[in-house]
């Protein structure tokens, strides 16, 4: 099949050999895949992480990073067939999507971060039939591809267990933090304030939910805010993901506060245990979707409960993922690219 792959931090483009589904797995023609900034920070810190997966345990111990491997974990693709002695959960020619995990036929992986798993930047996938979920008729496929990362800020959402008179804070207006302010909404969490150094993601904030969107350089965040009666956020979702983040939400936090950390840092985090003590905070660390989350961000985008149309940018060929990585982040950037690999 054509790929494009990632083999000793570098993107290229070809062929590779076709995977061959076993039992409990099937084998899924991609038809559009999300490009994750976590893809990019695999390029340069994917040799970080697979050590660390080995010495701490994690699902990237597998994977050799001079070996090719094809990313790509926010997908939509059509079942072609299944291995022999599947449940055959969803019948061929069907579309679906899928958390990206494998459990079936001996493979414990993540989809796209695997030798045996390759992810959506490629023609053919393996998924698990446990967890393949089936795609209405008429949902794009580019919208269907934004299921699992709005899966993702769901499942943060939950898990600060927003109570009646919560006010909440997300800090970082990526997709994570988009998704988050969604399942708030969801869930009629208010006021949801949000954070974000640049305007077109305070923009998007505001139209998923948030009540009020400021950047931090000019507006402190934290603190008691005129426009809401003078309250002060006392749940704060942290979905940046770079060092330092946690002390310095710790420090800026109420007494009693909650502090749900979505980012992903790949680097060592350090923090003053007394300071989070003193103020009796709860830390939680929010992980992956769930099933009820993919479940739930797929009927709230097919009933428009949801509009992820302000996160889709450009729809592009392998041909065009190097640079698309390259530039995955920055002012002006989609929260969303879309790759078909049907296309060059």
């Amino acid at each position: 099949m054509k790929a494009a792959y990632v083999q000793n931090g570098e993107v290229l483009v070809g062929e590779i050999a076709d995977p061959v589904p076993g039992k409990g797995q099937a084998l899924v023609r991609t038809h559009s895949c999300g490009l994750c900034a976590s893809d990019a920070h695999f390029l340069t810190g994917g040799k970080n992480i697979i050590a660390l997966s080995r010495r701490l345990g994690g699902p990237y111990a597998a994977l050799d990073f001079e070996r090719p491997f094809v990313p790509g974990h926010e997908y939509v693709g059509e079942v072609l067939d299944y291995g022999p002695g599947s449940r055959r959960t969803v019948r061929p020619g069907r579309k679906v999507t899928s958390v990206p995990i494998m459990r079936q036929g001996g493979s414990h992986a993540v989809v796209g971060f695997s030798h045996q798993c390759p992810g959506g930047f490629g023609e053919l996938m393996l998924l698990d039939e446990d967890f393949i979920l089936e795609v209405p008729d008429g949902l794009p496929d580019e919208y269907a591809a934004m299921i699992e990362p709005l899966a993702v800020g769901l499942e943060h959402a939950r898990r600060g267990r927003p109570q009646p008179g919560d006010a909440a804070l997300v800090i970082g207006c990526g997709a994570i933090g988009l998704g988050v302010i969604a399942g708030l909404k969801l869930m009629g969490v208010a006021p949801i304030i949000a954070a974000d150094f640049h305007q077109s993601r305070r923009d998007l904030a505001v139209a998923m939910g948030a009540h009020i969107a400021v950047d931090p350089r000019e507006v402190n965040a934290y603190a008691p805010l005129p426009d809401f009666g003078g309250r002060q956020a006392n749940l704060i979702y942290e979905c940046v993901g770079l060092p330092g983040m946690l002390q310095r939400i710790i420090e800026s936090a109420p007494f009693d506060g909650r502090i749900v950390m979505g980012g992903y840092c790949m680097e060592e985090e350090p923090f003053f245990v007394f300071a989070a003590q003193n103020k009796r905070l709860n830390v939680q660390f929010a992980g992956g979707e769930e099933p009820q989350d993919m479940d739930l961000a797929l009927r709230s985008i097919a009933d428009g409960s949801i509009d992820v149309t302000p996160w889709l940018g450009s729809r592009i060929g392998l041909g065009g993922v190097a640079d698309a990585i390259a530039n995955v982040s920055g002012p002006g950037t989609p929260v969303r690219t879309v790759i078909d690999p049907r296309m060059l």
